[in-house]
């Protein structure tokens, strides 16, 4: 590992991912606070309306509105993982090595 990633990796929490500290999480659930009281206003009038915008989209067809119902009604399709070693063979085992950083801190 380089110093860089080094530094990346202690900057994680102990599940991986996001770095310690972002707040990613937190501001993508104000907005959808925020989106849901504004779709609320006028006994939900806004909601029904781009629902029924949604549903006419549909009805004539409109291919972003089929799969968007489509997902919706029925989840996401999974999404296979394909994955092959060099001569085409199937992976079968995949090892993960974790090392020490010579890093001295200074």
């Amino acid at each position: 590992m380089n110093e860089n990633q080094t530094d990346k990796v202690e900057s994680t929490n102990s599940k991986g991912g996001a770095p310690l500290g972002n707040q990613n999480a937190a501001k993508a659930k104000q907005m959808s606070a925020m989106l849901e009281a504004a779709l609320n206003l006028n006994d939900k009038q806004r909601l029904r309306d781009g629902v029924d915008k949604i549903a006419t989209a549909f009805s004539s067809g409109e291919v972003w509105a089929v799969n968007f119902v489509y997902d919706r009604l029925e989840g996401k399709p999974t999404q296979q993982v394909v994955g092959s070693g060099n001569e085409g063979e199937f992976i079968t085992k995949m090892v993960v090595e974790l090392v020490e950083s010579k890093h001295d801190g200074s």
